[in-house]
């Protein structure tokens, strides 16, 4: 016979997958309204927003819109923060204050304050954390509060088809070149050449591409084999399958 324990047991275990699976459902539901696009704008009137360009849900502090532009096909992870001027409800002027360019990526938590021109050039990829800012504390006077400072501003330039890696941080004035490379946790300022990679605190060149000698110093991997054209997902199934190497003797059995 079984108990009233058991019944009660099973049927909390019931609840609490039920309940876990209708949360799951409504964070679906939740994250695909609430992302913003071209076409479901929400609260926000974007100078632009291109087709295919996506702001998952939740958003970050998002103010200045009007003065922000998004190219096409863009991802704006959650929690990304774009902001146009020091303060919401600002006049900036007739032209557009952050510009995004096609193809842009911005990871999760990321920060791109804007009060003066910050343009991202198309296909840049951005790893989570990332903080972009034209504007810096200024320290000048002694005796009152840094925060209290009127700050200094400089336009920042990201150049098309750049990396930026987690947790980076792109100071006012940083003009970064076409393809350019920045390390995790990098603090970069001033300019950074065309395929370059900078790293460290300031940032400094630790590589660098040239037409006539290549890398410098050079890759110490080589370079990814692309997929041929033609290939199915099938056939790539297939393929590593084949390079898996056999089990050890003794090892678990793979058929019955």
């Amino acid at each position: 016979m079984v108990s009233n324990k058991n019944v009660f047991s099973s049927l909390a275990a019931w609840r609490r997958r039920a309940a876990s699976r209708a949360v799951h459902r409504g964070t679906r539901w939740m994250s695909r309204a609430g992302a913003v696009t071209a076409e479901r704008p929400g609260p926000y009137r974007f100078r632009a927003i291109g087709p295919g360009t996506r702001l998952a849900f939740p958003q970050g502090t998002v103010f200045g819109d009007p003065w922000i532009a998004m190219g096409e096909h863009c991802i704006i992870a959650q929690d990304v923060t774009l902001t146009a001027g020091m303060m919401p409800d600002l006049d900036l002027g007739p032209d557009p204050i952050l510009t995004l360019g096609n193809g842009v990526v911005l990871g999760r938590g990321s920060h791109v304050i804007a009060d003066v021109p910050l343009t991202i050039g198309d296909d840049c990829f951005f790893g989570p954390g990332v903080y972009l800012t034209t504007t810096n504390h200024s320290y000048d006077d002694p005796e009152v509060p840094v925060g209290k400072q009127w700050p200094r501003s400089a336009p920042v330039s990201i150049g098309p088809g750049s990396w930026i890696g987690t947790g980076a941080v792109i100071l006012p004035g940083a003009r970064l070149g076409r393809n350019a490379v920045v390390a995790a946790g990098a603090v970069v300022r001033g300019e950074v050449p065309d395929h370059a990679v900078v790293a460290g605190a300031p940032a400094r060149v630790v590589r660098r591409w040239e037409a006539a000698s290549g890398w410098q110093p050079p890759l110490r991997t080589p370079a990814p084999v692309p997929v041929p054209e033609g290939v199915t997902p099938e056939q790539l199934v297939a393929l590593s399958a084949l390079e898996t190497p056999p089990e050890p003797e003794g090892g678990t059995p793979t058929t019955g």
